[in-house]
């Protein structure tokens, strides 16, 4: 029996993620409960139609602890699981504090990040990646989901020894071709078949590096009169104002979409003629596996695994480099589209599954399995 935690259920790649491994456990007859510090996410809706049952804390905020850490223990002395798996920084501190009270429960941790800019977060997530560095070593297991975050972990002092890496799996059958829903979408947001759309799919956080993203759109908006962008996803409203009036001033604001979050993303994927991580930190960007899947050809910075995922069915770029994204958005734009759409799909169902998810998942976390 495995047990997830995690902070929410709202939309975001690391969530998505739980929800695929989750349902798919549950699917090869594993039982699995996902607790979540603040029920109510979106996401919830998914794993309870597949049978997963989800157990909220209902936690009250930041500085809601003897409660929460209350609630927390009663819950998994009712489950008694075999495997508490945290996912990212609080839900990993968690695992290895409760394990005085649960010696025979494996303690695994999920790390789903490289490179983070931890001066543009606040002093609390500074802080809770410090104690997460320190308290690693007593983690039984410790999950990566890139080759490129198992050398950053390493290098910031994480056991070598307990470190697995597990790429990310995408739902093929989920994430693929639908024309029918390009056309609906780029109907809604007012995009005409004749013009070229590329999005950026992803919170607005600073990692995701919507600046970068919107300077290299103004700079093909110059070139390229048929260019559309759209960012889909949301974020603080502080961050948020910073953006839009960011692409104001850029000129953009006839050419932008500011699409908010979605919960439709396979059909939003179709919609784009090139998606785009512009991130500066990245473990395994989902967003590009997903596009992938899609048969939408990518252009993404050279962070994390994004130029292994992306391999010969795209572009890749530096990172924090206006230019060359912009130069890359154009040779992508001048290739074979139909061909590299192909090439894509192609290589996220040889590589990055969801049934290779699994499978790797049951070797590392049940190895006598």
């Amino acid at each position: 029996m495995i047990t997830f935690l995690i902070r929410s259920l709202n939309y975001g790649g690391s969530e998505g993620q739980l929800v695929a491994l989750a349902r798919e456990l549950h699917k090869r007859r594993h039982r699995v409960v996902v607790v979540v510090f603040y029920p109510g996410g979106p996401l919830e809706k998914e794993l309870r139609e597949a049978g997963v049952a989800v157990r909220g804390l209902n936690k009250r905020g930041r500085w809601d602890l003897a409660g929460f850490l209350l609630r927390l223990v009663r819950l998994l002395q009712e489950e008694k699981p075999d495997v508490l798996h945290g996912y990212l920084g609080s839900p990993n501190i968690l695992t290895v504090l409760l394990k005085p009270i649960f010696p025979r429960t494996r303690m695994v941790w999920g790390v789903r990040a490289s490179n983070m800019d931890l001066d543009r977060y606040d002093w609390l997530a500074r802080l809770h990646y410090k104690v997460e560095r320190r308290l690693a070593r007593f983690a039984d297991l410790i999950v990566v989901n890139s080759r490129a975050g198992l050398k950053h972990a390493i290098a910031n002092g994480f056991p070598k020894n307990k470190m697995v890496v597990v790429p990310n799996g995408i739902d093929t059958k989920r994430f693929s071709p639908d024309p029918e829903a390009r056309r609906r979408i780029r109907a809604e947001w007012g995009v005409a078949e004749s013009e070229e759309l590329i999005g950026l799919v992803g919170r607005l956080d600073p990692m995701k590096d919507h600046p970068t993203f919107l300077r290299a759109a103004a700079l093909l908006a110059r070139e390229r009169g048929t260019a559309r962008f759209v960012c889909v996803g949301d974020g603080p409203a502080d961050y948020r104002r910073e953006l839009h009036a960011l692409g104001e001033g850029l000129g953009l604001a006839q050419r932008l979409i500011w699409a908010g979050a979605r919960g439709d993303m396979p059909a939003v994927y179709n919609a784009l003629d090139i998606a785009t991580s512009a991130s500066y930190g990245e473990g395994f960007p989902n967003v590009v596996g997903e596009a992938m899947a899609c048969g939408v050809p990518c252009v993404a910075t050279d962070v994390g695994d994004s130029t292994w995922i992306v391999g010969e069915a795209g572009v890749v770029v530096p990172s924090k480099n206006p230019e060359a994204l912009a130069t890359g958005w154009k040779i992508s734009l001048g290739r074979d589209r139909s061909e590299m759409a192909l090439k894509a799909r192609l290589r996220v169902e040889e590589n990055f599954s969801v049934e290779r998810l699994v499978e790797r998942t049951e070797k590392a976390v049940w190895p006598q399995t």
